[in-house]
């Protein structure tokens, strides 16, 4: 009563794939150049920058990232002064932040001595 198999079971194999492509796909989401999720204003003009600037980005929640590592508000001084001042700054807010905290956060990058300091935006 041995019975020969003939064909190969393809089911398992498409279970896996399937698994993997889900994988993949969910993970691709997070692999993007902007991984802080911020919820930008929109403008309708908007200025297109040639050189690498220093990004800061402050979330809905408060959150302050400087180029996408999260630091405390007081460390922002300690963290921008090794830079060149010549260096442009980018702030990026989400739209829902409180203008008092942009503004406080903008101060502060200036009175350490940056002068290129920008806000970036979604062109509408």
């Amino acid at each position: 009563m041995e019975r020969e198999v003939d064909q190969i079971n393809v089911i398992p194999l498409v279970d896996i794939m399937l698994v993997l492509l889900v994988i993949v796909l969910t993970t691709a989401t997070f692999i993007t150049t902007r991984q802080i999720p911020v919820n930008l204003a929109k403008a309708s003009t908007s200025g297109d920058r040639q050189d690498r600037p220093i990004v800061v980005t402050v979330t809905a929640e408060g959150r302050v990232f400087v180029d996408d590592r999260v630091i405390d508000e007081e460390q922002l001084e300690i963290v921008l002064a090794p830079h060149p001042r010549h260096l442009p700054v980018l702030v990026r807010a989400d739209k829902v932040t409180r203008l008092e905290r942009f503004v406080v956060i903008v101060d502060r990058i200036r009175g350490l001595g940056f002068q290129q300091v920008s806000l970036e935006v979604v062109r509408t």
